[in-house]
């Protein structure tokens, strides 16, 4: 058996290199092949991962992408339903603003009518200032007050009116300045004070200044000659004998030294209504004849007398007469002014 088993090997042939080397290169190619399948199935591997990896960061970055889409949606649903708002509101501001607007037109209308209606009433006041108390100064704070109150109208026409204004008191800052309230409070102490300045006819004789006084001679006497004296001294001076350098007056009976009186006062009461109406001739003939009156009648020696005559010259030296302006143009221009408002209604 043996031997027929070792007759066939023997039998056989032997494998030649080249097949040898062949079977080596196939089975070096299938190494290669499946290395290169392992290596290639590993990179698979990789990127299948990096893939996955990126996957998860894209799948999570669309996500977060949807979730800010959908915020940004529902601002813009929130920012289209605030534009809606404000378009409402708008459209009431504007609504409200052309009301204002037309309020505002008819309340400067109104409210120039009401400046022009005050200008009006206050040039009136101040003519009947100038034309009955001859009042200057309040005449003149009444046109100021007048130009003050149109002054916040910026129109062409109440700058007209203001510079008519202006005209006016320039005017009245250019006339003398005469103190009525001085010069009449000046005629009523005089009136006071002409009251009880005694006549002539009332006047007390001079005592001599050195009646009763000891001279230095008769000191030296005792005492009764002293009292004697004295006693004689007094009976020397019960006759008092004076020099008069005018002729003397009529006497006046107590009724006619009343009337006399009277006529003193009711002269300085008419100098005082004259002083008010400018009346410069009747003003200083009044006081010319108080003046005659006074040295005529009254004691012209007694100190309150004096005084009376002193404040009659001082107050018959004042010039009153005025040419006080009559505002025509100023109420002129305001006429027209009320009838321009007045058309344009």
């Amino acid at each position: 058996m043996t031997n027929s088993t070792d007759a066939s090997f023997a039998t056989r042939p032997k494998p030649s290199m080249l097949a040898v080397g062949s079977m080596i290169l196939v089975i070096i190619a299938i190494l290669t092949l499946a290395w290169q399948w392992l290596n290639t199935r590993h990179r698979f591997n990789e990127i299948e991962k990096s893939l996955s990896i990126k996957l998860e960061a894209y799948q999570a970055l669309n996500q977060q992408s949807l979730a800010l889409a959908k915020q940004a949606e529902e601002r813009s649903t929130q920012a289209n339903a605030r534009t809606v708002i404000l378009e409402q509101k708008l459209a009431e501001s504007r609504d409200q603003q052309e009301a204002l607007q037309t309020l505002y037109t008819q309340l400067a209308e109104n409210r120039e009518a009401t400046a022009v209606a005050e200008v009006e009433q206050l040039l009136n006041i101040a003519k009947q200032q100038l034309q009955l108390a001859s009042n200057v100064k309040s005449a003149l704070l009444a046109l100021e007050a007048a130009d003050h109150r149109l002054e916040p109208l910026d129109l062409p026409r109440a700058v007209q009116l203001r510079q008519t204004l202006q005209l006016e008191i320039e005017t009245l800052r250019d006339l003398p300045q005469i103190d009525m309230i001085a010069l009449s409070a000046q005629l009523s102490y005089l009136t006071d004070l002409c009251s009880s300045i005694p006549l002539i006819s009332e006047r007390q004789p001079t005592l001599n200044s050195k009646a009763g006084k000891i001279p230095a001679s008769a000191q030296s006497l005792h005492g009764a000659q002293q009292f004697w004296w004295a006693i004689w001294d007094d009976i020397k001076n019960l006759v008092t004998v004076e020099r008069i350098d005018k002729p003397e007056p009529p006497l006046l009976s107590p009724e006619h030294a009343l009337y006399l009186r009277e006529n003193v006062k009711l002269r300085l009461l008419t100098a005082r209504i004259a002083l008010l109406q400018h009346d410069e001739n009747t003003y200083k003939a009044d006081l010319g004849m108080v003046k005659m009156w006074l040295n005529q009648y009254f004691d012209t020696k007694h100190p309150d007398t004096i005084k009376a005559l002193v404040l009659l010259n001082k107050l018959s030296s004042n010039n009153i007469s005025l040419e006080l302006p009559q505002l025509s143009d100023s109420l002129a221009a305001v006429n027209s002014y009320k009838l321009m408002l007045e058309k344009n209604e």
